[in-house]
């Protein structure tokens, strides 16, 4: 079976830089895992991305060494399972507020006896291998999001739920929980004592840790604070920056609305 390069970085004590999609278009997904992403994180929640959209999209990423990973919109098992059989190689749940929904979650994911997921692999194998369900209960990356007060207050049990690789940290809706704006990178703060203590407590249980970040110098210091997996930059908020900073250069360079 294809290895999970993600889990090897991680296991190596090396940093996973995961790029997004929200996007529903095959040709950008491949344009992304070309840049040189560790993995690209498929957003099935907050994008406009839905499971027709996935499945091609996942097939570009798949012509790089780029990992292929999904946020599920729910802990609905039946699309989990459909998101591994279409190739993921990893699942990102959001709104994992206790250990009944770890557990829930990695049942979606694992096949008996360590959770209930159903044998069906199809593009999977094809992806992942002949041998593919022998070894994809070690391979599948499996992180729940911690963002919300009731999370935070339930760690410590979410972070013993067998089978579940890690957590990772929604800052928006952390934030929003707390009575605090919605953002990514919240500088000297209350919210960053919180996300610092979020970290330590997952590493004491050798847990894998993710972050969704605003910028590369945050994401940095992510890193350098313990985190594996740091998030930064989406296709979306890519093709923005790119088109404001190559219309400023236009403005920059002469008033290019004056014609010849």
């Amino acid at each position: 079976m294809r290895l999970n390069r993600l889990k090897q970085r991680v296991a190596q004590k090396e940093g996973v830089v995961n790029g997004w999609l929200s996007m529903p278009c095959a040709f950008s997904a491949e344009i992304m895992a070309h840049q040189g992403w560790d993995s690209l994180t498929i957003d099935l929640q907050h994008g406009v991305i839905d499971y027709s959209d996935l499945l091609p999209m996942l097939t570009a990423i798949s012509t790089t060494d780029t990992v292929p990973l999904v946020r599920v919109p729910s802990l609905e098992p039946g699309l989990i399972m459909k998101v591994l059989d279409a190739g993921a190689y990893g699942v990102i749940a959001p709104l994992i507020n206790t250990a009944d929904d770890a557990r829930a979650l990695v049942a979606a994911c694992r096949y008996p006896p360590l959770g209930m997921r159903s044998f069906g692999p199809h593009r999977a194998m094809l992806y992942g291998g002949a041998d593919y369900a022998k070894h994809a209960n070690d391979e599948m990356l499996v992180l729940g999001m911690i963002e919300t007060r009731e999370g935070v207050a339930n760690l410590e049990e979410i972070l013993a739920v067998e089978g579940l690789d890690g957590l990772y940290i929604g800052p928006a809706d952390l934030a929003l929980s707390h009575g605090h704006a919605p953002g990514f990178d919240h500088g000297d703060g209350p919210m960053d004592t919180l996300i610092g203590q979020l970290i330590e407590r997952a590493r004491l249980h050798d847990k894998i840790v993710g972050i969704h970040n605003g910028g590369a110098a945050h994401a940095k210091r992510m890193l350098a604070r313990g985190c594996d997996l740091v998030t930064v930059g989406s296709d979306t908020r890519l093709l923005m920056a790119g088109a404001r900073e190559l219309l400023s250069a236009m403005e920059r360079e002469t008033d290019h609305r004056e014609g010849y």
